[in-house]
């Protein structure tokens, strides 16, 4: 997908919301994790109901390798729904992988082509030849592990080098990367403050931002640090959405509470001057 139609699907829907499906069959409701296809049939139902609201979809990649040939081959299952009902909205492996060259391009082709997904995330610390084969591939994008929402993230992404913090470096560095222009960026919502800075870096890179809702960080703090002219925004939400509720009516809260977000962002872009 390119990133124009990216942005038309936005501002179609005035919203920049991203529905994480990390589909933990310890969380869903009972009817469902007792059923035949438990991992398919949730991710179907939330899928169906929230992409009137949301512009991506991502599922996290541990919560169905977790099960094996049946998790994946419910991964597939999915990513073919989406693909055929929702073939407007942006897909996002949450894969965070990243390895020797001819190891990258074998998960490349893996997500890219066999699942078919839009992008997937990287990890940066090995480097260039790490990362630029996913860039090898047209139309399709790569989001780089920048600064993390995690408690860990100051372990290292704030340790400073020639006085710029080392999140700062892998931002900069990436920037050099043979497909660069392809490339997007995690950056946690918890790490609001942050994104000032990193816009200088990157003033026109799309961010993939977790952390808002059930890990405390604020829509309002990230749209006004880091919103752009063509939004430059995809705000991820998971559990505060997944599992709204326990029962029948699962489905259901969960489209309110992806509306409730979307009316949220409406208004953000609408008080930027952006609809």
């Amino acid at each position: 997908m390119e990133i124009k139609q990216l942005v038309h699907q936005i501002k179609k829907k005035r919203s920049f919301l991203c529905v994480g499906l990390d589909v933990d069959l310890e969380k869903v409701p009972s009817f469902i994790a007792s059923g035949p296809d438990p991992l398919f049939d949730f991710s179907k139902a939330i899928v169906d109901a929230t992409a009137a609201y949301a512009v991506a979809f991502k599922p996290n990649i541990a919560f169905f390798e977790t099960y094996g040939p049946e998790g994946m081959d419910a991964l597939k299952r999915t990513m073919d729904y989406v693909h055929t009902k929702y073939p407007d909205i942006f897909t996002i492996a949450d894969a965070k992988r990243g390895d020797i060259g001819n190891t990258s391009t074998r998960y490349a082709k893996a997500y890219f082509s066999t699942f078919g997904f839009d992008s997937i995330t990287v990890a940066p610390y090995m480097g260039k030849d790490s990362v630029e084969p996913f860039l090898a591939f047209q139309d399709k994008h790569t989001i780089l592990l920048a600064l993390t929402s995690n408690a860990g993230a100051s372990d290292f992404q704030f340790s400073e080098s020639d006085g710029k913090p080392l999140h700062h470096h892998v931002i900069s560095t990436s920037q050099t990367y043979e497909g660069a222009d392809r490339l997007m960026y995690v950056v946690g919502a918890t790490k609001a403050s942050a994104l000032s800075e990193i816009r200088k870096l990157i003033p026109n890179s799309f961010l993939l931002v977790p952390g808002v809702g059930a890990q405390g960080g604020s829509l309002a703090e990230v749209v006004q640090h880091g919103i752009t002219p063509e939004i430059g925004l995809l705000v991820n939400s998971s559990r505060g959405i997944l599992y709204a509720s326990q029962g029948e009516d699962f489905a259901a809260a969960a489209a309110a509470q992806a509306q409730a977000l979307q009316a949220e962002m409406e208004q953000l872009m609408r008080q930027h001057q952006l609809l």
